[in-house]
């Protein structure tokens, strides 16, 4: 009889793996294969783990909203004053996780899928309330509903504008919404 491999770090590699797929091939182009293949498991241990590909992409951008929005959470709690939290608004438009090309890839996805799987529209509710209880900290929430739109739109923007916004562009757009 063979010994098991003991690996409990197996679950999270897959799901770390998956957000490598998708970034790469898009959920159309994920299956089993690529992401066992990325993540270095057997392909059985894939249904062991997640009762199908659905399940697998569930956990995938559920991580992905999680580590987005706990980012986002730190940068806006780090800020003392208002002023603070309208630099920290323009930092994130502009900066990591903002732009970072393979979590705006990502976001893309999440949310092209989001909108035909009920599950995924509920973790994509749960980013967007997070994002705005973490800018109510220091905004009113119409406010504070109104940057969360902005930031996913400049940050759309900033992927495919040859010319985006710059800092200093940004920084009025936030002072003129939240003087």
């Amino acid at each position: 009889m063979t010994a098991r491999r003991r690996d409990p770090a197996r679950r999270d590699r897959i799901i770390d793996a998956a957000l490598e797929v998708i970034a790469s091939h898009g959920v159309a182009g994920t299956t089993h294969r690529k992401v066992a293949a990325v993540a270095d498991v057997p392909l059985g241990s894939m249904t062991y783990h997640f009762a199908g590909l659905e399940e697998l992409l569930l956990a995938a951008f559920t991580r992905l909203a999680e580590t987005a929005a706990a980012r986002f959470a730190e940068r806006l709690g780090a800020a003392a004053t208002k002023d603070e939290a309208r630099e920290a608004v323009v930092d994130l438009i502009t900066g990591e996780p903002g732009a970072n090309p393979r979590n705006l890839l990502l976001s893309y996805e999440l949310y092209a899928f989001a909108a035909r799987h009920p599950a995924l529209t509920e973790v994509m509710r749960g980013w967007m309330r997070q994002s705005r209880a973490a800018l109510e900290q220091h905004f009113d929430p119409a406010t504070a509903r109104t940057l969360d739109a902005l930031f996913e739109g400049l940050t759309i923007h900033r992927s495919v504008d040859p010319s985006p916004a710059s800092r200093e562009e940004i920084r009025a757009m936030i002072g003129r919404l939240a003087p």
